[in-house]
């Protein structure tokens, strides 16, 4: 799939067909991830990537809205370091975001459905994940074959029109 393709092909899903993503797929989404921008290039994630069925079952525990991580073929936990620093917590945060739409767009161009959950339970996620204790994980995505229909551009997406959104050189 081009890049353009990709992009308007994009959407969140949440119910996954039974089928494993290959190893060199998976592979390849990992390292869209490892490859994304941060800033002053200091790389302060890690990506922790989850396949064993129950492991994935007790990990959509750790958010109300996170149960299509239970179903998921794959999902990949997005880890940075613990900080207490508003400031270190953005950066890292914004990063984590930038990481999360390249995991998303090589998901995409390979067929393979996304969809992001956020962490309620830090705790229960550092305990399945193995994290240790200077490390928190505030997002997860999980990524499948989608059950209902497969990705395609989509011609008209439920988004604000172009012209509400995009404003040129002034508000």
């Amino acid at each position: 799939m081009e890049t353009w393709d990709a992009i308007r092909a994009r959407r969140n899903v949440r119910s996954y067909e039974d089928r494993p993503i290959a190893p060199e797929d998976l592979d390849r989404i990992l390292e869209a991830a490892r490859r994304s921008p941060s800033s002053t290039n200091q790389q302060a994630w890690d990506f922790v990537a989850v396949t064993e069925r129950e492991r994935l079952r007790n990990l959509a525990k750790v958010w109300s809205w996170a149960s299509h991580v239970g179903t998921s073929a794959a999902t990949i936990a997005l880890v940075m370091p613990a900080s207490g620093d508003a400031e270190d917590r953005e950066t890292f945060q914004y990063d984590l975001g930038q990481a999360t739409m390249s995991i998303m767009l090589a998901a995409a161009d390979l067929g393979i459905g996304s969809c992001h959950a956020s962490e309620g339970d830090q705790a229960l996620a550092r305990e399945l994940l193995g994290l240790p204790e200077d490390r928190e994980c505030p997002v997860l995505i999980s990524l499948g074959y989608p059950a209902d229909r497969p990705l395609e551009p989509i011609a008209r997406p439920r988004r604000r029109p172009f012209d509400d959104v995009v404003h040129r050189e002034r508000w």
